[in-house]
């Protein structure tokens, strides 16, 4: 880019959107960002931007005379009018991973990236990723939809970057060429934003399109779908059952790599067992074996793998334990947001009484309920939702008892444990799997995930 006539336009001035500014800025560029919102921490971004000589304009967006690039903040609709008055005359919208890649350097020194996205799963298994390589000894970090973000990251010098990617950062990305890449898995989500499912995977499919090992699940139907055009020897795969060659996959109670070998044909070698991935679940386990994947495409040594996994410590609402009480186990999982990671979680357990509700954000539950059944001794259902979720049990599961608990206060948590621990017996797991997000009651995810856990122990101490 030539700093003396490109003007690059900055749409949007959170957190990805402060490091596009910064970094374009530190290469000589004249920025400009528009902001909506006018608040006291965009104010306090713009007057840190002013030093540098970014130009932050707040109100209504629209584009600037002379401006050749435009980088979109990732939640940005491609129908935002200001992208389409960009598209319109002809200048190019990039996201600031694109960016971030174009910003690297070009001595060779580089940071390989080794990228991961999917519905469900991909903050674990990039933070176990990064526990893996930083095992092996290499200087690596989360970066993208998770950590730092990607501008900043790439002037530092890394040995590698974990890169996590969403949809809306993929949609906005064309040129990356990760050292390899994986897809977790791909369930409808974000469908209001894409149009389709076929859109929302033709986005997740474009991290597979410069990368030097492409990797899928082979257990998930779109998955393996997006990676069948990339030749046979750039493809590898992960699967829960006994893995062929040129697949990682479970051998009994072991991790096994039949692809970074160097006869996959006539070798395998044990990278960890069960035991070493927390918390336990199928789903987890997935995880896990997507992370070693792209660690071993990295030259990662199959010890490392296990150290890397037994050192990595859980995000906090990922099916943490919280209590038993009772011999009824007490499960937070408030980070299954939608349905796809709410089936996961109610797969890894027996014996289930579930604790659902909130925004479906459009999302169907019947498969998930017609899945669940078999498992379910109860349910209570919360939010906005849970009117859909109660018509989905009478369809699919009528002789699971449920409970509607309405209402938006925040005694509302303490009254779903109450009725779920009516419901309970031992033997079985109370588990907070809300399938919605979190928005029409709680901050976030995490508040929701903490009022059940405040709750669960209000409820031992009675």
């Amino acid at each position: 880019m030539d700093a003396q006539t490109v003007s690059v336009v900055i749409a949007g001035l959170g957190v990805s959107g402060l490091a596009a500014a910064r970094g374009l800025a530190e290469s000589g560029e004249r920025v400009i960002v528009l902001e909506a919102a006018d608040g006291e921490r965009q104010r306090a971004a713009a007057a840190e931007l002013a030093a540098s000589g970014v130009e932050v304009r707040f109100g209504e967006p629209v584009l600037p005379q002379g401006a050749s690039l435009v980088v979109t903040s990732p939640g940005w609709r491609p129908d935002h009018p200001l992208l389409v008055a960009a598209a319109d005359a002809g200048i190019p919208v990039i996201g600031e991973v694109e960016l971030a890649w174009h910003l690297r350097s070009s001595d060779g020194s580089a940071a390989p990236w080794l990228a991961l996205t999917g519905t469900n799963g991909k903050t674990t298994a990039v933070r176990m990723l990064t526990s893996i390589l930083t095992a092996a000894g290499h200087r690596a970090l989360a970066v993208g939809n998770v950590g730092l973000p990607i501008v900043d990251a790439v002037r530092e010098p890394y040995d590698a970057l974990a890169v996590e990617l969403s949809s809306f950062q993929l949609h906005w990305s064309s040129s990356i060429e990760p050292l390899a890449a994986a897809v977790l898995n791909v369930a409808p989500d974000h469908i209001d934003w894409h149009g389709s499912l076929e859109e929302y995977a033709a986005a997740k499919e474009r991290i597979f399109h410069n990368a030097g090992t492409v990797i899928y699940n082979a257990d998930d139907e779109w998955s393996t779908r997006l990676a069948e055009p990339y030749g046979q020897g750039r493809r590898v795969s992960f699967t829960l059952g006994v893995p062929r060659p040129g697949q990682v996959g479970v051998v009994e109670d072991l991790l096994v790599d039949r692809a970074f070998v160097s006869d996959p044909v006539a070798e395998a070698e044990e990278l960890a067992s069960l035991t070493d991935v927390r918390p336990f679940a199928p789903h987890n386990v997935a995880n896990a074996l997507a992370a070693a994947a792209l660690a071993r495409a990295y030259g990662v040594p199959a010890e490392a793998v296990r150290r890397g996994l037994t050192d990595f410590v859980p995000d906090p609402h990922r099916i943490a334990h919280v209590a038993t009480l009772g011999e009824v186990d007490y499960v937070d999982d408030s980070k299954a947001t939608n349905p796809h990671a709410a089936a996961a979680s109610l797969a890894a357990y027996p014996s289930i009484v579930w604790i659902a509700g909130g925004q479906l954000k459009g999302a169907d539950v019947d498969d998930l309920v017609r899945q669940a059944a078999p498992r379910l001794r109860g349910a209570v259902l919360l939010g906005a939702d849970r009117e859909r979720i109660r018509e989905a049990l009478a369809r699919h599961a009528a002789d699971v008892p449920v409970v509607e608990v309405p209402g938006q206060d925040t005694g509302v948590m303490d009254r779903v444990v109450t009725e779920a621990a009516r419901l309970a017996s031992p033997g079985d797991t109370v588990l907070l799997a809300p399938a919605g997000a979190s928005l029409d009651m709680f901050a976030s995810y995490g508040a929701r995930g903490e009022a059940f856990a405040r709750a669960v122990r209000r409820l031992a101490e009675r």
